[in-house]
């Protein structure tokens, strides 16, 4: 498993939003929400995901869709649309997953 890499999941991020979307976020915004998601699997004990599940693939990416959705009601001044934010939560998640297969 190759290392996460905070500059190339934000690259990724901003690959999976169209260009207009992509140009509206910084990447502190981008980098906030893939904080959420690494607060999400801390506090949920799955930092130590097994190699073969994939958060996809489990009933866990409902929880931490909601998990997301829920701390950026919280941060008032994230600036992340409603509609954008399963893109970039999969975008993300995705991004790890690619972690495996390099």
């Amino acid at each position: 498993m190759n290392t996460f890499d905070e500059d190339a999941a934000i690259k990724a991020v901003r690959e999976s939003l169209p260009a207009e979307k992509s140009q509206v976020y910084t990447d502190d915004q981008i980098l906030n929400v893939i904080d959420m998601i690494w607060d999400f699997y801390e506090e949920n004990g799955l930092l130590e995901i097994d190699d073969d599940e994939e958060i996809e693939e489990t009933a866990l990416f409902d929880d931490l869709l909601r998990y997301v959705r829920k701390m950026l009601q919280k941060d008032k001044e994230s600036g992340i649309a409603v509609e954008d934010i399963e893109t970039i939560v999969r975008a993300e998640i995705d991004y790890e997953n690619s972690l495996d297969s390099l």
